[in-house]
């Protein structure tokens, strides 16, 4: 295959991609982490910081700081981007049109490979752009210098996509990480990357924090911000009490070493592509494919290995011949849990068990996290799963499309309560009154957050890759970002109050709605 049909083929794809909307859900979120990466000089939050000071803004810091909080997110949540090109293929049945030409497996996975990346990359390109636009707002440096802007995103973010990019590929390939399994593995695995990736010993220069943490430290000290030494390096979202005190900064200056260790990282990168080619048969029947089911809900991913068969639409037309809501909401109950495996349960059981034995502080603080994580590949279906099982043609002669969307969100608070039962009761012992309200709050914004992002995307990708960083923000104690009454100081709640976290379940669900009637115009109009 020559590398102009392998460029056309990745190129392709790439149309193919760009055009969902997941695709646009998440330009929009780098434009808001862009912004999130260089706050104003008076704000509170931070995002790279040495001690009590910061670089000032210039194209070097801002480069440096966006381009490092680019590649937490884009590494953490662009895989849930990206990955899915094969089994859409698969879907399709343009898999089994590629089986019958004389393409190479192997050129086929580069393909793919290019196409993930050219999805990640033109989200970094999108970040960088923010960055010189966030430059220019913020004013302390407006000449806009672009080599010391776009060398951070070039040697720091490009070389950590590309190893996201492969994982994806190689994700689809292997039967136990095709479904929503693969989805957690990776969020564990990247939250091991981006964690261990920040330290200066970190294989194949990390996330390449090591050599711009010792150049800040260095011109703060040579500013006279005094000793540096002990001072804490900070990447992340960070709250701070006073303002950080600016200094110079004229760039990390990556040297030749450091540049050979990401060009390793990305033939690192292209090898993982390649090596399924020993055992992935391109949809060949003759070479025993993996089996893949044509639909893909969230719930079927939870049950794996044995897919369900697609929902019936029954339940949810059944009401409208004469039934009740009641009826309406038993049925997405059925549809929602149908599938799950018993250990599923099994595993909740236990850690209901739990939650009416520990200590009430372990059960805010770790049991009611554990058990609203755990369902989360069977909320990812909420909104999504229409349009995944190609249901929205047969749905759309249902008279009370907002009532039968009320219902799905419902089925969804149905399954918090559920799972959140021993916590819940806990709780109530204890009078905890606050912690009833920020229990309630959260068992609503949990399915909210799913049905705005599945009716917005169209896919259960998003919420994914969202609820799962957010999570792991409040088992951290990271009180700002607190849905569910877990992070407490001195016994009280240390969160936002439960009627701005109802405020918000209120106000993504309104979205739900409204995307929905727009989906429904559109449909009307084609």
């Amino acid at each position: 295959m020559t590398a102009r049909a392998l460029a056309a083929l990745a190129a392709g794809d790439f149309r193919d991609r760009v055009r969902r909307p997941v695709y646009t859900v998440t330009l929009l979120a780098a434009v808001g982490l862009g912004y999130l990466a260089v706050p104003p000089a008076g704000g509170h939050w931070v995002i790279l910081a040495v001690g009590r000071h910061r670089g000032e803004y210039n194209s070097a810091y801002v480069g440096l700081a966006t381009a490092l909080a680019g590649a937490l997110w884009l590494t953490v949540g662009g895989f849930y981007v990206v990955r899915k090109g094969i089994g859409r293929d698969e879907e399709t049945g343009v898999g089994q049109i590629l089986a019958a030409t004389p393409l190479r497996t192997s050129a086929y996975l580069v393909a793919k490979f290019l196409s993930n990346l050219l999805v990640l990359g033109s989200m970094l390109g999108v970040l960088a752009l923010t960055a010189a636009v966030m430059q220019l707002v913020r004013g302390e440096h407006r000449a806009i210098d672009p080599v010391a802007l776009l060398t951070p995103f070039v040697v720091t973010a490009l070389p950590l996509l590309a190893v996201t990019a492969a994982a994806a590929v190689l994700f689809e390939t292997l039967p136990l990480l095709r479904g929503g399994a693969g989805n957690v593995v990776w969020f564990l695995v990247s939250l091991v990357v981006v964690v261990g990736g920040q330290s200066s010993g970190a294989p194949f220069g990390g996330l390449g924090v090591g050599q711009a943490a010792g150049s800040l430290r260095a011109a703060a000290l040579a500013a006279g911000a005094g000793p540096v030494e002990g001072q804490e390096f900070s990447l992340g979202l960070t709250k701070v009490d006073t303002p950080l005190v600016p200094f110079p900064w004229a760039g990390a200056g990556f040297d030749g070493g450091f540049a050979l260790q990401r060009l390793l990282l990305v033939l690192l990168s292209v090898a993982l592509v390649v090596l399924p080619a020993l055992w992935f048969g391109r949809f060949d029947p003759a070479r025993g494919r993996p089996a893949a089911a044509s639909v893909h809900p969230a719930a079927a991913e939870a049950a794996a290995p044995a897919a369900p068969p697609a929902p019936v639409a029954l339940p949810r037309t059944a009401p409208a011949f004469g039934g009740t809501f009641g009826r309406l909401l038993a049925g997405e109950v059925r549809i929602l849990a149908g599938g799950v495996s018993p250990w599923w349960w099994l595993v909740t059981a236990g850690l209901t068990v739990a939650g009416l034995t520990v200590p009430i502080g372990a059960v805010t603080g770790f049991v009611l996290p554990a058990l609203w994580v755990w369902p989360v590949l069977i909320w990812s279906g909420l909104g999504s799963r229409q349009a995944e099982n190609d249901l929205e043609v047969l749905l759309g002669a249902y008279p009370a499309a907002r009532r039968r969307l009320l219902a799905e969100w419902a089925s969804g608070v149905v399954l918090a309560a559920v799972t959140g039962a021993a916590p819940l009761i806990r709780l109530a012992v204890a009078g905890d009154a606050a912690g009833l309200a920020a229990w309630a709050a959260g068992a609503l914004f949990v399915p909210s957050l799913a049905m705005a992002l599945g009716v917005l995307s169209r896919t259960h990708r998003v919420f994914q890759a969202l609820y799962l960083p957010l999570w792991y923000l409040v088992v951290n104690q990271v009180a700002a970002f607190d849905y569910m009454g877990a992070v407490r100081t001195a016994g009280h709640l240390a969160g936002p109050a439960p009627l701005l976290v109802l405020a918000a379940a209120l106000a993504l669900l309104a979205t739900a709605f409204l995307a929905g009637a727009a989906h429904r115009e559109v449909r009307g109009m084609g």
